[in-house]
This record gives C-alpha cells, structure tokens and sequence, in this order.
C-alpha cells in the first residue's frame, strides 16, 4: 500500500511538472508573438506568423516593410532578450546553490562590473561593434580570473573567499567605470555610457545575435547539462566528496560558464539587473529546489520575463525606458515580497 501510494504521489508530481512546463513554454511563445507585433508600427498577430514562416520557407523572398521590421528589427531583439533572460536566470540559480545562499546574484562575481568596464572603455575610446563586444567579454572574464587569484590561498579556494574577492573586483571596476565617466566628453561619450550601462536591447542587431549567441547558449546548456551536480554542490562540503563530487573544481567550472554568459548578455545589453537574484526563487516557489526541475523552469521564467519586460521598455512611452532600470523597479518589490514569504515560512 505505501509503494502504490509513493508512486501515485511520484506520478502527480511528474504531472505537474509537466504541465507547469507546458504553460511555461506557451507563455513564452505567446509573449513572443505579442512582443514581436507591439510598438509604434503595429503588426496582426496573423500577420506575424505569416511573415516569420515566409522567412522559414522562402527566405529569398522579398521583404514588406512591415516583414523587415519585425525580422530585422525586432526579430534579434527578441532572441537576445531570450537567450539572456534564459542566461540569466540560470547562472543565479546555479550560483546559489554553489553558494548555498538565496541572496546571491551573477553580479557577486564581478563579472557584471568587469564587462561593463570593457564596454565604457571601448565607447570611450571611440570602439563600436564587434570591438565593444569583445572589449566587454575579455574584461569580464579578466574580472573572473582576478577572483580566482584574490580567492586562492595555499592552494585551496572556498565559497567564502570567491564571495569575497567578488566584492572586491567588482567595487574596483565600478570604481574605473566611474572614472571613465568622470573624464569622458559630457557632449560626446558620455550620454551613450550612462545609457549602455542602464541596460537596453535598443541596437540589436543579428550581427550581436551572432556574436553573443554562442557564449549564452553554450554557457546556459552546459549548466543545465549540470543540474544534478549543482544539487550535490549545495550539500555540505564533506558530504558533496562522500557522493564522488570535487566541489572546488566543479565549482569554478560553474563560476567559469557563468563568467561566459553573464559576459556575453554585458556585452551586447549593458548590465541587467535582478533577472539572477529574483527568478530562481520564483522557480523555487513553483517546483521546489531540486535542480533537476528548477533550472530548466528558471530558464524559461527567465526568458519570458525580459521578453515581456523589454516589450514593456519598448512601448510603455514615446521614449524607450533603459531596460535596468525596469527590471529594478518590477524586480524590487518582488524580491521583497519573497523574502518577507520567506522568513515567515521558516519563523513557523
């Protein structure tokens, strides 16, 4: 009777799994679609379905101007809001079970710091295109290997350490990142830092697509390619070794693949905050902690919440609002009800 009862309740979860998954995906497919049709040229719903499958099978075909909007335009915009929503998320959840803390976000690294540096430097040194990117992405994986050297004594690193020397790293390059902007032309490359570094998908292009994309999809699918390792990491160091695991190598494999999509979505998107920190609690919410479930909910969470945000920085007022900012003001509040959800939940 206990068996039959265990596996009944085993099969209701796997159902409910399923099905959030299911609802999930529909989510983000249809906010796709609305996302793809909103903005000061509006495009039917039909109408968008028609154009991206003319695009699939004649892509020879010549392009409407309402299909080169939606394919040149906001096409890019939209898969790059994907892929680091998805990222994002990801590398939060993951780094919080490294950490074993809730509280924990991609930014703690200095990663975030790092590439935001490299794309000041580069606009203000007069660098555009694949020259920013690449500036931003060699920044914020120095920033990584700065952390691993500050982190590492005797020979050995702990989560401390690397929590630490995160701090550290990324308090220096914000520090240079406000120096930059200190000596920068006020009537030149000024504006367009404060603007990257507030965040926006304003100048996607496919070009950045194609740029980016392998850095956060590699990342991302190695780290859900890792799921159930993440459940040993946030065990006890001692009990993670007894289950075979080598946490502190596995733990800078995990801090590098974060480094590689967090550096990446800087790159071509400035700094975008809250989507790390906000997100895999959310996932945890509605799945429970296993990773095994969780990450692959926190990926799709997470892309459907910059898609819908993004939209909503795109088209709320004539100007766009710098897509940070947003997430900080929908992201706050949020957090906050959580962690208040939270601590009554462990006070009873």
């Amino acid at each position: 009777m206990a068996l039959a009862d265990a596996l009944v309740a085993a099969g209701s979860r796997q159902s409910r799994r399923v099905a959030t998954t299911t609802l999930l995906v529909a989510f983000l497919v249809a906010a796709s679609l609305v996302g793809l049709g909103v903005g000061q040229f509006p495009i039917a719903p039909s109408r968008v379905i028609a154009i991206l499958g003319q695009a699939i099978t004649d892509p020879a075909a010549p392009l409407a101007v309402d299909a080169r909007i939606l394919l040149l335009v906001r096409l890019p915009r939209l898969v790059l809001a994907i892929l680091a929503g998805a990222g994002l998320a990801i590398c939060g959840g993951a780094l919080q079970c490294v950490f074993r803390n809730p509280l924990v976000a991609p930014q703690i690294l200095g990663i975030s710091p790092g590439a935001a540096f490299g794309g000041a430097l580069a606009i203000f040194l007069g660098i555009s295109g694949v020259g920013l990117l690449g500036l931003s992405f060699a920044c914020g994986l120095g920033a990584l290997v700065l952390v691993g050297w500050i982190a590492r004594i005797d020979g050995r690193t702990e989560t401390v350490t690397v929590l630490l020397g995160g701090l550290v790293v990324g308090s220096l390059f914000s520090a240079l990142v406000s120096l930059i902007q200190f000596v920068a032309d006020p009537n030149g490359s000024l504006p367009a830092i404060v603007y990257w570094l507030m965040g926006s998908f304003a100048s996607a292009t496919w070009e950045q697509a194609g740029l980016a994309a392998p850095g956060l999809v590699t990342g991302s699918s190695v780290l859900l390619a890792l799921r159930f390792r993440l459940n040993i990491l946030s065990l006890d160091e001692n009990e993670a070794r007894s289950l075979g695991a080598h946490p502190e190598r596995e733990r800078w494999l995990v801090f590098g693949l974060v480094a590689i999509v967090v550096a990446s979505s800087v790159a071509v998107s400035g700094i975008i905050g809250w989507v790390g920190l906000i997100i895999p609690h959310i996932s945890r919410l509605i799945v429970g902690p296993d990773q095994r479930v969780a990450l692959p909910v926190t990926a799709l969470i997470g892309a459907s919440f910059l898609v819908v945000t993004d939209t909503i920085a795109r088209t709320a007022t004539t100007a766009e609002i710098p897509l940070g900012v947003l997430t900080a003001i929908v992201g706050a509040p949020i957090f906050a009800l959580l962690l208040r959800r939270h601590f009554r939940e462990r006070e009873a």
